[in-house]
């Protein structure tokens, strides 16, 4: 039993670990659209991002795979000059592609919802930013 422990200590360790993915300076200008409409923004282009999902036997936290995909999809994005990004499908295996566009000033628009709360309350769709945590 012991011994079991004692090999396990460090799979459940390194599950928690960042991995080191860090946000390029760039990158803190690029937004994430989530469901938003990016047809009016340029077009520049795909990029799939990957991270480890699991050490050995042992998943990841899904929340933080998801977060440190975004970051690598925006640092991508940043170096084609594009300053909106959307995913394009759901992480699988710890891989992701997404759309990187350009929209200038164009604010992206909230997909619409089946909520009648309008658009400028709290906690409606679309008024809520996520940030990876440190």
């Amino acid at each position: 039993m012991r011994k079991t422990l004692l090999l396990l200590a460090p799979v459940l360790l390194l599950s928690a670990c960042s991995w080191g993915i860090t946000m390029d300076d760039a990158a803190k200008n690029v937004r994430t659209a989530w469901s938003g409409d990016v047809s009016s923004c340029r077009d520049l282009g795909k990029v799939t991002v990957s991270v480890m999902d699991h050490v050995g036997p042992v998943d990841r936290n899904t929340i933080t795979v998801r977060d440190e995909l975004e970051v690598l999809a925006r640092n991508e994005a940043a170096k084609m000059h594009a300053d909106t990004i959307k995913p394009l499908a759901e992480p699988t295996d710890g891989s992701q592609p997404w759309g990187a566009y350009q929209c200038g000033s164009h604010q992206i628009t909230p997909a619409p919802s089946s909520n009648n709360r309008p658009a400028n309350s709290p906690g409606a769709p679309g008024n809520a930013q996520t940030f990876p945590v440190h």
